[in-house]
């Protein structure tokens, strides 16, 4: 593994990141507080589900965004440990300081996001639009899961209500998507930083879309532990209240430098 020393964090390559050449190493930062992030190349893909696949009808259209820049997202969900580093308090309902932070709501995240960067330096830190992670939890994918669509390799990959035994699960014991990233689908929900309309897809930019302007709820991604299978799609949306927090809600973070 090479290490490279840079003001505030360490840059290291952690394995092969699947892309139309082939594979190539992955780029990944381990900062200050000891959170790994992987970077995750700039490119397009397909967004949302074709009709057949949409199970609440806000998946469609399916259309072509671009990611015009590489940024860098959470290997990982944020951890127990790590929340509580920064919070000096741990809201989660299923202790366990490698378990992923649940129980937390947008507005707790955007607090805990403000404390790490008011003493961040060299790097700023945020929640992934929808967009970037759909993108980054696809990893080149076009199935309705990053690891394809055999039923049988569910279990492999994501905890949900079918394995979880009714529970989240420490970060990172299933296998990773193409781009090294642990647990985009299922363990805890994930907090995005849009607005969430059903309807956005049919209006919103091709290049960067952040969402719409306003709103009721806030996206959340990926789905839980207590899941059904139909949840744990790369496509599959939910929202809720902002200052809303439930058992199966966490967060993972993209960071990147001022």
């Amino acid at each position: 593994m090479l290490l490279v020393a840079v003001p505030g964090f360490t840059l290291f390559n952690t394995g092969k990141q699947a892309n139309g050449a082939g594979t190539t190493d992955i780029p990944s930062i381990r900062d200050a507080n000891g959170m790994e992030f992987i970077l995750i190349p700039a490119g397009r893909f397909l967004m949302g589900t074709p009709f057949a696949a949409d199970v609440n009808g806000d998946e469609m259209p399916q259309h072509e965004v671009t990611i015009s820049r590489p940024f860098y997202l959470g290997r990982y969900e944020v951890t127990q440990a790590e929340w509580e580093a920064v919070m000096r308090d741990n809201p989660s309902a299923f202790k366990g300081m490698d378990r992923p932070v649940d129980s937390v709501s947008w507005e707790e995240v955007q607090a805990f996001i403000d404390k790490l960067n008011e003493r961040a330096g060299a790097v700023v830190y945020r929640l992934p639009s929808e967009a970037e992670w759909e993108y980054a939890a696809r990893a080149g994918s076009t199935t309705g899961r990053y690891w394809g669509d055999d039923g049988a390799e569910m279990e492999r990959h994501a905890w949900y209500a079918d394995n979880s035994g009714k529970r989240s699960h420490p970060v990172g014991q299933l296998r990773p998507n193409a781009w090294g990233l642990y647990d985009m689908l299922g363990n805890v929900w994930e907090w995005c930083q849009d607005w969430y309309s059903p309807k956005s897809y049919a209006a919103e930019e091709r290049i960067d879309p952040q969402g719409p302007s306003e709103g009721g709820g806030r996206v959340l991604r990926g789905g839980g532990w207590n899941g059904y299978a139909s949840h744990i799609r790369s496509a599959y949306r939910f929202e809720l209240n902002p200052a809303h927090r439930r058992r199966n809600l966490g967060v993972r973070l993209v960071m990147e430098k001022r």
